[in-house]
């Protein structure tokens, strides 16, 4: 897979099935970026390590722990993107509208799982804000959908969706700037 190539939901869901780790892509994907925005590291470990994931695969084939590791620099790449190109991996927008908010639901699990994995000293000083993003990753992971008229139901789900977004976005920011060594922080 070329270094440019975007991993997709379904590539990733595939990996998940071959290696049998029990999990969904969003849910997964969720993972790994709250590890990363809380201030965890991949450096020196697998994806799979980091996020205490097992495999019931003796040995995983070599495209799927280069995919795994492709979706680790995607995610890093666009957590830390000045542009703010970041999107939640969840199934494509012609998905039904269901499997696509069960998927953030998922997402936002993994995140916030993801995230207190990471363990950061920065997140004992979150600001208000992001503590309440935090409070309402938890309100959506926790959230069951009760689908009415389909094009309001539709357009709730891409304000959720961007809520997420830019939540996730802030929170990589302020624990990425809680760690950093020059913010007078001790270590």
């Amino acid at each position: 897979m070329a270094d440019t190539e975007l991993v997709s939901h379904d590539q990733l869901d595939a990996v998940i099935m071959r290696l049998q780790l029990g999990t969904d892509a969003s849910e997964l994907h969720g993972s790994l970026c709250g590890y990363l925005a809380g201030g965890g590291s991949l450096r020196g470990t697998s994806v799979l390590a980091a996020l205490h994931l097992d495999a019931e695969v003796e040995t995983p084939e070599a495209n799927d722990v280069a995919l795994l590791r492709q979706l680790a620099r995607q995610s890093e790449t666009e957590l830390a993107d000045p542009e703010l190109g970041f999107e939640p991996l969840l199934p494509e927008d012609d998905r039904p509208l269901v499997e696509r908010a069960e998927a953030l639901v998922e997402w936002c699990r993994g995140f916030l799982g993801g995230f207190g994995l990471a363990g950061a000293p920065a997140h004992a000083k979150l600001s208000d804000e992001a503590q309440e993003i935090l409070r309402d990753l938890g309100t959506i992971a926790g959230s069951a959908f009760d689908f009415q008229n389909e094009e309001e139901d539709e357009d709730a789900l891409i304000e959720v969706q961007e809520f997420v977004r830019v939540g996730a976005l802030l929170l990589h920011t302020e624990c990425a700037a809680g760690s950093d060594p020059a913010s007078g922080t001790l270590h």
